[in-house]
């Protein structure tokens, strides 16, 4: 059986390196590491992570619960668990997804939540391991999440640079910190701008926007933009517009924000606030990583600049 210093002779280096590249590979160089995975390659070596856990007394194993219905057509959490597989995976660890339809079982060493609303973090606050959180939170829980004011800032800023003369905010109907924040960086603009206002919330689903816009379309003048809070209210602002015999983008602009898949499929294409989840992901995943090393020790947030893609729907 091929041990760990059969890797290190075949590779030139000392067994502690080679223990070093498979348990903290950030800790060493891109040059060392492909030396190592090079003669582990070689050798056919696996790890013995099962051994690995029982030493550290770990489970190896890190849980995502995702605390919202999951829709098969929109791959948004599919990038989320690619960026913190990917991240976990270099450090032999396995991810259990957990999510609204069930509960926690088994052992682990660490949770990431996402979807999180207000009451649940009476639970959250009796979980016994280190948790991130995806999204930001007014409970002072370590978290990873876009500048979500940023975003709506830069799209409200584009729309007025283009010549709309009026913008209009659609939000999702939630009181938590990512709506705020997407709220407060159209109305920061609009208010520089001494331009008045015009907010309006609903659900997350296209089809509320799509029946607002077809209830009150004679209340939108011509050159109006409409800065939404997700792509999926946008395309039903898109659908109401065309519906309407409104022209998109000369006449009606529309921006979402998420910028993961409906932006790309949808007719015309839709200009939105992209929010890179998987490099996200893989920040959580690291995050995560160093506070189980760090016995729970505290590692405050990440935010990550999303940025403005310009399709079809806007000049």
């Amino acid at each position: 059986m091929t041990t760990l210093a059969d890797v290190a002779k075949l590779a030139n280096v000392s067994k502690m390196t080679v223990s070093r590249v498979i348990n903290h590979p950030e800790q060493v160089t891109d040059e060392l590491k492909e030396l190592v995975f090079s003669a582990m390659a070689e050798l056919n070596y696996r790890p013995n992570i099962a051994a690995k856990a029982l030493v550290s007394n770990r489970s190896q194993v890190i849980k995502l619960f995702i605390l919202e219905e999951i829709d098969t057509t929109e791959p948004y959490y599919m990038n989320l668990l690619m960026g913190i597989a990917n991240r976990i995976g270099r450090a032999h660890y396995s991810l259990q997804l957990v999510t609204t339809s069930g509960f926690d079982v088994g052992a682990c060493d660490g949770y990431i939540i996402t979807g999180m609303r207000e009451k649940d973090f009476d639970w959250i606050a009796r979980l016994e391991k280190p948790v991130v959180l995806f999204g930001e939170n007014d409970f002072g829980y370590d978290y990873v999440d876009s500048d979500n004011q940023y975003g709506t800032t830069k799209a409200t800023e584009y729309a007025l640079s283009q010549g709309y003369e009026s913008v209009v905010y659609i939000g999702m109907d939630v009181a938590e910190p990512f709506e705020r924040a997407r709220e407060a960086g159209y109305l920061a603009v609009m208010k520089e701008q001494n331009l008045p206002t015009k907010t309006v919330r609903f659900p997350n689903h296209s089809t509320k926007t799509e029946e607002y816009i077809d209830t009150h379309w004679d209340e939108f003048d011509k050159n109006t933009c409409f800065v939404c809070s997700s792509d999926r209210l946008a395309l039903g602002v898109v659908r109401g517009i065309m519906k309407a015999g409104g022209k998109l983008p000369e006449e009606y602009g529309v921006i979402g924000f998420d910028g993961v898949f409906l932006d790309q499929i949808s007719s015309p294409k839709l200009t939105t606030v992209k929010q890179d989840i998987i490099r996200m992901g893989e920040a959580c995943g690291e995050m995560l990583l160093k506070k189980i090393d760090e016995k729970g020790a505290s590692q405050g947030y990440r935010r990550f600049f999303p940025e403005v893609i310009l399709r079809e729907t806007t000049k």
